[in-house]
């Protein structure tokens, strides 16, 4: 039952979007589903997101927007080209096994322009729609690409205070703080990862597969270093980051100010090995 799945749904999102979700029972119908919104947001407000048991082995997931979201929506329409087409490729990275529904607009060319926007999508699953494994799926696979994609519309940017090498960004904006620093983007990291999988692209460690549940340790490294740029720039998730281990992505960056390439790292790795 979608009612017992509450913590999961919350915990897949939170970790996938980089935001704070609420979530509410829907029993409206057939089947409950489990309605999903940005918690600072409100659920009349904002984008709202929706998944049910489809047949024995699928979900539907729906997102729309509440019945008081015009701000937001106004909001979104101001959003730059870059934030426009990030969000587009979020969406586009589901993958193409999923249903997906935009109306009269198609995957490449969608746009919020009202209150009646919604997407529909459809997934289905080896295993009943009601194992964790299943809910966990439709999350990561969907919902969040789905909620990432509308946060990146609205404008969330999530920036620590101490910006880690792993934190990629919308990039190279000097944003005033403790000390100045490069704003990033974690919707560039979540498709990036989407795009290119969690093995490191240098030595082809895969740290999930080896660590298991500690393993969430994969590393977005900018090809073209944050440090060198002299302004802001959107960057490619499909062409300029690229992930890697801790350990390659520190070795990479012990040579300053222009870290080692990906494949002279790799050719040091080969003298290293005799190869």
């Amino acid at each position: 039952m979608i009612a017992a799945k509450q913590k999961l749904i919350v915990t897949e999102l939170e970790e996938g979007t980089g935001a704070s979700i609420a979530v509410a029972l829907d029993n409206d119908g057939l089947r409950s589903a489990m309605r999903i919104w940005f918690a600072d947001l409100e659920e009349r407000h904002g984008p709202v997101a929706s998944i049910r048991p489809h047949g024995l082995k699928g979900h539907r997931v729906q997102l729309s927007f509440g019945n008081y979201s015009g701000d937001t929506i106004r909001q979104i329409q101001q959003a730059s080209e870059e934030d426009v087409q990030l969000a587009r490729a979020l969406v586009a990275s589901i993958d193409p096994s999923v249903s997906l529904v935009f109306g009269a607009r198609s995957l490449e060319d969608w746009l919020v322009l009202d209150g009646n926007f919604l997407i529909d999508a459809t997934i289905r699953h080896e295993i009943s729609a009601d194992e964790d494994d299943s809910v966990s799926r439709s999350c990561r696979e969907v919902i969040v690409p789905l909620m990432a994609a509308m946060a990146e519309l609205i404008g969330y940017d999530v920036v620590q205070d101490e910006v880690p090498l792993d934190e990629p960004a919308f990039e190279g904006g000097l944003k005033p703080a403790v000390v100045n620093r490069r704003e990033r983007n974690p919707r560039n990291r979540l498709l990036c990862i989407r795009l290119h999988g969690e093995r490191c692209t240098a030595c082809g460690l895969e740290p999930q597969g080896r660590y298991h549940a500690a393993g969430g340790i994969i590393e977005v490294h900018h090809l073209e270093p944050l440090a060198s740029l002299s302004s802001s720039k959107p960057y490619d998730p499909a062409t300029e980051l690229v992930p890697l281990c801790p350990n390659c992505h520190r070795a990479v960056h012990t040579r300053r100010p222009v870290p080692w390439s990906i494949e002279e790292l790799k050719q040091i790795m080969d003298e290293a090995s005799g190869c």
